[in-house]
C-alpha cells in the first residue's frame, strides 16, 4: 500500500525538478522509450486489431482526475427490472501490443506507470496510452466490455465480457460528478452510480471488506508559490472505485472457475498488527469498542477530523503485503482472497497503467468464450508476480521520495519556525522518536523528542522545524 498519495497542479520550480530527476536516477526509473519500441507503437497505432462487435451505441462516460489522458475505464449504468446493468469498458491493450515484440518486452520491464508531481513515466508510449488506446471522448476504441447484472440489492447475478468497439460520450471529473449528484441534476447513469455505489459499499461492509478514505496530500500553486493541503476523497470517488472492485471480483471468480488465472491476494493481518492499531486508536482518542470490527470502525471515521485522518493513515499498515498469485491446471492456490476486499479479487481495470491487467483480461475473455487462454498469456504467467513486485517496489520508492522532496522544499526557508500538529506515531522501541502530522501546511514528518522524553501519542503538540533539506529529502521536528 502507498504511504500516502500526492499530486501537483502547476509546474514545479527548478530545485524541485532537479530533486525529481535525482530521484528518477536513484530509483532506476526508465527513461524514454527505445527507438524500436516507438516504431512498433506507431505501427500499432495505425494498424490495431479491432473486434467485430460494435457497442458504440452505448453512451459510455469516463470519470478521472482533471487533465487525465490515459483513460482505462468507461462506464454506463442502467436499470434492469428491479436491478441494474453495469457496463464497464476497459481499454484493450492487446489490440495494439504484439506478444514477444519490443513493445511487449518494454512493458514487462516497466510493469506499471510511475507518477511524479512534475509528470509521469508511462507503461506504454503516449501514442497508445494517451492516444489511440485511451478511451477518450468521441473516439471509437477497442475495449474489453464487461456486462455485470445486479439484483435490487447490488449482488451479482450474471457476468459477461467480450471484445467490442466502444465510444465514450463525455470525460468527467470527480468534483463535477459530485456536484451534479448533490444538486440533483445528474442524468440516469450518474444517479445510478451513486445508487449502485452505495449498495456495493453496503455489501462490502457485510462481507468485512475495507475501503480506506485516506486524505490525499495535494500541492497547489498560490501567488507564484506552492502550498500543501489535505484533501479528503469525495463520495463519488468511492462509488466509482466500487465498480472497479465489482469488475475485479467478477474477474477473479471467472478465473477461479476456469482453473487458470492471476489474482491480487492479501493474507489476513496478524493479531499483533490489529492489537497495535487498537493501541494507536486509544492514543489518538478514536473510540473503538471491542464489539466493533475493524471494517466497521474504518467506515465510521471522518477523514476531515485530524485524529481520524491520522488513524486512517496508520490503517494502511494492515494492507501491506499484497501480491500477485498465479495458478493453472485447475490447482487453486492456498490463498485466493484479498483481505481488504474480503473476497477473491483480480487487477483487470487499468491495463494502460498496469501490466498484469492485460493478462487478466485475456484469461477472462477465454473463460467466458469457453476456450483455452492464448499461449502467449500462459507463457508469461509465472514471471508476472515477480515483475509486478519489482514494479511495485519502484513505485513505492518513487511515491515516498516525491512526498519527502516536496515537503522539504516547501519548508526549506522556514527552519526554526513553530507549527501545530498531532503526534500520530511513536516508535515502540524508541518512544522519544515518532511522527507528527502538521495541521498546516499538510506535512507529515519525523519528530525527535528531547532527552529521551516519550512523545505524547495522539496529542496536539507545538513543534519546531529543525531541518528541511530537499537534497536529502529530510524534514525533522522537535517539540517546541
Amino acid at each position: 500500500m502507498p504511504r500516502r498519495r500526492i499530486r501537483m497542479t502547476g509546474a514545479p520550480e527548478a530545485p524541485l525538478r532537479q530533486a525529481f530527476a535525482a530521484l528518477r536516477a536513484e530509483s532506476g526509473v526508465p527513461g524514454g522509450f527505445p527507438p524500436e519500441v516507438l516504431t512498433e507503437a506507431d505501427r500499432a497505432a495505425r494498424e490495431p486489431v479491432l473486434p467485430s462487435l460494435d457497442a458504440t451505441d452505448v453512451p459510455f462516460l469516463t470519470i478521472d482526475p482533471p487533465g487525465s489522458t490515459d483513460l482505462d475505464q468507461a462506464l454506463h449504468l442502467a436499470t434492469r427490472g428491479a436491478g441494474y446493468r453495469v457496463r464497464y469498458a476497459i481499454a484493450d491493450v492487446a489490440a495494439f501490443v504484439v506478444p514477444g515484440g519490443p513493445l511487449d518486452a518494454e512493458a514487462h520491464r516497466r510493469a506499471n506507470t510511475l507518477y511524479f508531481p512534475d509528470g509521469k513515466v508511462p507503461l506504454h508510449p503516449a501514442v497508445l496510452s494517451e492516444g489511440v488506446a485511451s478511451l477518450l471522448p468521441g473516439q471509437v476504441r477497442p475495449a474489453a466490455l464487461w456486462t455485470v447484472d445486479l439484483d435490487a440489492d447490488g449482488r451479482t447475478v450474471a457476468v459477461d465480457v467480450r471484445r467490442a468497439l466502444v465510444r465514450s460520450r463525455a470525460r468527467l471529473d470527480y468534483a463535477g460528478v459530485q456536484r451534479q449528484i448533490d444538486a440533483g441534476s445528474a442524468e440516469e447513469p450518474l444517479r445510478l452510480l451513486a445508487a449502485v455505489g452505495r449498495l456495493r459499499e453496503r455489501l462490502e461492509s457485510e462481507r468485512g471488506g475495507i475501503s480506506l478514505n485516506v486524505p490525499e496530500q495535494e500541492i497547489v500553486e498560490h501567488d507564484h508559490a506552492y502550498e500543501l493541503t489535505y484533501r479528503a476523497p469525495l463520495p463519488a470517488e468511492g462509488w466509482n472505485a466500487q465498480l472497479s472492485l465489482l469488475t475485479g471480483m467478477a474477474a477473479a471468480d471467472l478465473m477461479l472457475a476456469s482453473g487458470v488465472g492471476v489474482l491480487r491476494t492479501l493474507p489476513a493481518a496478524p493479531d499483533g498488527a490489529v492489537g497495535r492499531l487498537r493501541r494507536t486508536a486509544r492514543a489518538l482518542h478514536v473510540d473503538w469498542p471491542h464489539h466493533v470490527s475493524y471494517a466497521q470502525l474504518v467506515r465510521s471515521l471522518d477523514p476531515h477530523d485530524p485524529r481520524h485522518a491520522a488513524f486512517l493513515q496508520e490503517c494502511t499498515t494492515l494492507l501491506r503485503g499484497a501480491g500477485y498469485t498465479v495458478f493453472r491446471d485447475g490447482v487453486l492456490p492456498l490463498v485466493t482472497t484479498h483481505a481488504a476486499v474480503a473476497a477473491p479479487y483480480a487487477h483487470c481495470t487499468a491495463p494502460l497503467r498496469r501490466l498484469a491487467d492485460r493478462y487478466a483480461a485475456e484469461l477472462c475473455l477465454a473463460a467466458v468464450a469457453g476456450g483455452p487462454p492464448p499461449e502467449w498469456v500462459l507463457a508469461a504467467l509465472d514471471a508476472l508476480p515477480q515483475e509486478m513486485a519489482q514494479g511495485g517496489r519502484r513505485s513505492g520508492a518513487v511515491e515516498r521520495g516525491c512526498v519527502d522532496i516536496v515537503e522539504a522544499a516547501l519548508l526549506s526557508g522556514r527552519v526554526g519556525e513553530m507549527f501545530d500538529g498531532y503526534v500520530v506515531d511513536v516508535d515502540e522501541r524508541r518512544p522519544a522518536v515518532g511522527t507528527v502530522q502538521l495541521e498546516a501546511p499538510a506535512v507529515i514528518g519525523r519528530l525527535d523528542g528531547a532527552d529521551g522524553t516519550p512523545l505524547p501519542l495522539g496529542e496536539r503538540l507545538r513543534v519546531r522545524l529543525t531541518r528541511a533539506d530537499p537534497a536529502t529529502r529530510t524534514v525533522r521536528f522537535t517539540p517546541a
